[in-house]
């Protein structure tokens, strides 16, 4: 039993488990921001456009069953709205690793690659 709990304690002492719960504690609070923008700007001025003014009471009825769409539709914008801003972190972050990855200049060859490079030369000249 204590190997197990050994074992849980390396697991998430590795920084990726740490990234990745503060990565859905910062997801849950951007969800809230995403949310009121869907409920509280988008869907109002949406609904001005379709002449209603919540998207909300948008229901169809067959038989016995409401289906309400209207909260399909936010649910739909509030998931692009989230992929949009996930997109344009992800393009930024990668162009950030790009960028460094372009400043860090190629480490110089080791002794033994020098050497090897030596023989290399030394037996192309043989065979011309």
């Amino acid at each position: 039993m204590n190997a197990f709990f050994s074992e849980f304690k390396t697991f998430i002492a590795r920084g990726n488990v740490l990234d990745m719960a503060v990565g859905v504690i910062v997801g849950g609070a951007f969800k809230t921001i995403a949310d009121s923008l869907t409920n509280d700007i988008l869907m109002p001025l949406l609904g001005i456009l379709v002449g209603r003014v919540s998207f909300s009471d948008l229901v169809l009825t067959i038989g016995s069953a409401e289906i309400a769409y209207g909260n399909f539709i936010q649910a739909v914008l509030n998931f692009l709205i989230m992929a949009f801003a996930v997109f344009c972190i992800v393009k930024v972050v990668n162009r950030f690793h790009r960028k460094k990855k372009e400043e860090t200049p190629p480490p110089s060859p080791t002794a033994q690659e020098q050497l090897l490079a030596e023989i290399r030369d030394l037996l192309k000249e043989r065979q011309a």
